[in-house]
């Protein structure tokens, strides 16, 4: 479905104001429901999501990296590279964001970091995905060089 950038932005600004409403409100404010339905109908499914093996180990140093996690969580592990936004600051620090490359945020799993990048979306950061599986999930899957593994037990390079 495609609308004009208007309707679009439009339909952001609205269900930006959806968090600024008292859930209850929310829910009976047509205004709000019809702008989030059509923000979700406009989303195509798997945009705001990676995979640490679609992504290459020299690409690395291209991205944007954002742990989620709180402080504490920062201090003692992350990806090398990262900075520290917590999830829940991720809206009022969004002008630290860069606009104009991938912006990748994780938390442990990836439930938290993916409320952040969908306000975040909401607001028109198009750039900001989530490590899907967080940082535990980029561990598990060899860090930096989940792409060459995958790419290895393929035989073709992940996300191809």
């Amino acid at each position: 479905m495609n609308k004009p950038l208007y309707m679009i932005k439009l339909g952001v600004l609205l269900a930006s104001a959806a968090f600024l409403i008292a859930p209850a409100q929310a829910e009976d404010n047509p205004v709000v429901v019809d702008a989030l339905s059509g923000y979700m109908d406009f989303a195509e499914y798997g945009s705001s999501l990676i995979w640490p093996e679609q992504i290459p180990r020299e690409d690395w140093k291209k991205v944007f990296i954002v742990d989620a996690r709180d402080a504490d969580q920062f201090a003692k592990e992350h990806i090398p590279g990262a900075i520290n936004i917590d999830w829940r600051q991720a809206v009022a620090r969004r002008a630290e964001l860069p606009k104009d490359r991938m912006v990748v945020m994780y938390c442990n799993s990836g439930s938290l970091s993916a409320q952040a990048v969908f306000a975040l979306r909401l607001l028109g950061h198009d750039n900001v995905k989530v490590l899907q599986d967080g940082i535990e999930g980029w561990k598990a899957k060899g860090g930096f060089e989940a792409n060459a593994r995958a790419s290895a037990n393929s035989g073709k390079p992940a996300g191809h």
